[in-house]
């Protein structure tokens, strides 16, 4: 079995270390049996991946954090310092005095001393207890970013986390978190593919010295939140025909070379081994000027937040305006 080595980049965060530009995401829906977790992230660990990503939210910590765990027992890696290990706070913990209490319960759940990444998983704030399936308006409250922001720092000063960065933030969002962090967001996860490629996002993020994580790069299309557009799409298959490779690779190639970080998901070992086949070739500029005039279309909408008379009244501002590309 051919080993790949990922190429690597590093964050603003003094003390991260190289993050793989490529990784494996946990996330599926209806959330995935523990074994099938981790399998997956064994046979990841098997081909060359070496970032992997997660969220108290998918209830995939304790498998993964399991995965790694026998992944040193069999020798695949030879110590905890070789992965590189992302979750993130789920919105019921997005409250100044719980952040810590979550990312100390992340780390009993995983079993480890740390983590390389810590993120805010989106820029809204629940009841403490509220069902993430069954959410009323009720369960919405006001966020008070700057106090979980605080916590957030903390938990990186502490050791507990070697960066702390955000998800599904808008420019306005991060602009706001810039104005008096003391550690500003070293990385922003947000859906990001050839159907919604986040231009202005990404050139904000690049002044202010935030890496992109893209998550859903092929459209996670067998997900609730997700499209088929990225995998249907007439000019990726018209361009993936004519390199002689899969429409995935070519909507994974592009996100590398737009200079991103890559979060992709399958449980599935051929494709795993697809997906790593990205990084000896490229996409010609033809290629690239036919990708940029793809319709686009924001999938994951986080409509489960916005309530008419909760803090968050509408998609406008929740995304504060970013619906549509520029």
């Amino acid at each position: 079995m051919a080993f790949q080595r990922i190429p690597e980049i590093t964050l603003s965060s003094s003390n991260a270390k190289a993050m793989p530009v490529l990784g494996l995401g946990t996330a599926d829906y209806p959330r995935p049996a523990p074994e099938v977790v981790i399998k997956a992230v064994l046979e990841a660990i098997e081909l060359g991946y070496r970032m992997f990503d997660t969220s108290s939210a998918y209830k995939t910590e304790e498998a993964l954090g399991e995965a790694i765990s026998q992944a040193l027992n069999l020798g695949l890696i030879k110590s905890r310092d070789d992965v590189f290990i992302t979750s993130k706070i789920w919105c019921t913990d997005n409250h100044g005095d719980r952040v810590l209490p979550a990312l100390q319960k992340t780390l009993q759940n995983m079993k480890l001393e740390y983590l390389d990444q810590y993120l805010i998983h989106w820029p809204v704030s629940l009841k403490p207890g509220a069902d993430i399936f069954h959410l009323n308006q009720e369960d919405v409250v006001p966020m008070d970013i700057k106090s979980v922001w605080t916590a957030m720092e903390e938990c990186q000063t502490l050791g507990l986390t070697k960066s702390i960065g955000v998800s599904n933030f808008t420019c306005k969002k991060l602009a706001d978190i810039l104005a008096y962090a003391k550690i500003p967001p070293a990385i922003n996860q947000v859906e990001m593919n050839p159907t919604w490629q986040q231009g202005k996002l990404r050139e904000f993020c690049q002044r202010k010295g935030i890496m992109i994580a893209a998550y859903s790069p092929l459209g996670a299309a067998g997900a609730v939140w997700g499209t088929k557009g990225v995998l249907e799409s007439p000019v990726l298959m018209e361009i993936a025909k004519s390199k002689g490779k899969s429409v995935a690779q070519v909507a994974l190639r592009w996100a590398f070379e737009q200079g991103v970080i890559i979060v992709m998901k399958s449980f599935n070992k051929e494709r795993l081994e697809q997906n790593l086949k990205i990084f000896d070739w490229e996409l010609s500029d033809e290629d690239s000027k036919k990708i940029a005039k793809i319709p686009q279309s924001r999938a994951c909408l986080g409509n489960m937040f916005i309530f008419e008379t909760g803090p968050v009244k509408s998609l406008e501002e929740l995304w504060d305006g970013e619906l549509l590309e520029e």
